[in-house]
């Protein structure tokens, strides 16, 4: 656990004292690490000052977990002289492509530290704003605790909507008051939606069937162009975006398809490809679940210290590689 080699016993005596402006502290920030000891990483911010008041303990986690040396974030979206073809027109292996980012805004909270009250000030105004939207970003919202359990389910079931925590998220705090101050905004085809009070205040997504990344991408940044224009995200020059989880700090990006690959999964240098891809790999349920029929969710490892163009360029690329092993796995198969 990062949190337990970074937290040395004079850094945790200089920092038990302190409190942020919204009553974050240091016990706070590690309880998810104590109540879980399998935790990868073991520490989450309550607010922007988190990251500056407890940075002897945040600093060295997110140097080693993002092998990102603190000299500043950098930002761009422009896909100006990338490829932007469909990578699987017939869709013989991708199913389905996502891209989302965190969002927390400046003046509150973030989930696991914000009060009731301001959970519920801070969702009207993020609806508000919503609700402003044009053009095919046009949607409604739906609030989670209006919502009968049928209706719940068939969007959870449908990779639309968020469930409660898990355990690590419970400790943290995000959990509380649920599900009051939490909802969903979509747009009527559901190819962007936001949800509201996850584990950011803000969790705005793009996504479709199929392989066209290029266009998930620029609906993603039409709509943060038109949401970033209305409401002030927390960030800095040197971490980026900040997010409740220092995993998602800098461009707050996972960028991800729901794709096909059973033989090359099969194979025992699976993981190690992915990795020297830069791609991380989780089940078809998100993160601790399993594949099922041979269908991963791969995405972006790194979000601090690249631009949201490298990370379209590096699953793009990424992905094109890993249709290609699968083929040529297919294809010794048919010649045996």
């Amino acid at each position: 656990m990062l949190m337990k080699k970074h937290l040395t016993l004079e850094s945790k005596a200089e920092l038990e004292g302190l409190a942020t402006r919204n009553g974050w502290t240091l016990r706070h920030a590690i309880q998810s690490g104590i109540d879980n000891p399998d935790s990868s990483i073991g520490i989450y911010a309550g607010d922007s000052d988190s990251y500056a008041m407890f940075s002897r303990v945040f600093d060295p986690v997110i140097r080693e977990h993002s092998r990102y040396d603190m000299r500043g974030h950098p930002s761009d979206f422009s896909l100006e002289g990338l490829p932007t073809e469909n990578l699987d027109p017939e869709g013989k292996f991708i199913v389905s492509t996502r891209i989302r980012v965190g969002r927390n805004l400046a003046t509150y909270a973030f989930p696991p530290a914000i009060s009731a009250g301001d959970r519920a000030r801070l969702e009207a105004e993020i609806v508000g704003v919503l609700l402003g939207l044009t053009g095919e970003l046009t949607g409604t919202y739906h609030p989670l605790g209006g919502m009968t359990e049928e209706e719940r389910q068939e969007m959870v079931d449908g990779h639309f909507l968020f469930k409660q925590g898990d355990r690590f998220l419970e400790s943290a705090g995000v959990n509380r008051d649920w599900p009051e101050g939490r909802g969903i905004y979509h747009s009527s085809d559901k190819r962007f939606l936001v949800w509201v009070g996850e584990e950011d205040s803000m969790r705005i997504i793009s996504m479709q069937e199929g392989a066209d990344i290029a266009e998930a991408f620029t609906r993603l940044k039409t709509a943060l162009d038109a949401i970033g224009g209305k409401l002030d995200f927390a960030s800095d020059e040197i971490r980026g975006f900040h997010t409740a989880c220092p995993t998602n700090l800098g461009t707050a990006m996972r960028a991800s398809v729901h794709i096909k690959l059973p033989l090359l999964s099969g194979q025992p240098g699976f993981e190690r490809i992915c990795d020297e891809l830069g791609l991380s790999i989780r089940g078809l349920h998100g993160e601790h679940s399993e594949a099922l029929d041979g269908i991963h969710d791969i995405s972006n490892k790194y979000r601090l210290g690249i631009t949201e163009r490298e990370i379209y360029w590096g699953l793009y690329d990424g992905v094109r590689r890993l249709i290609a092993l699968e083929s040529a796995l297919a294809r010794a198969l048919s010649w045996q």
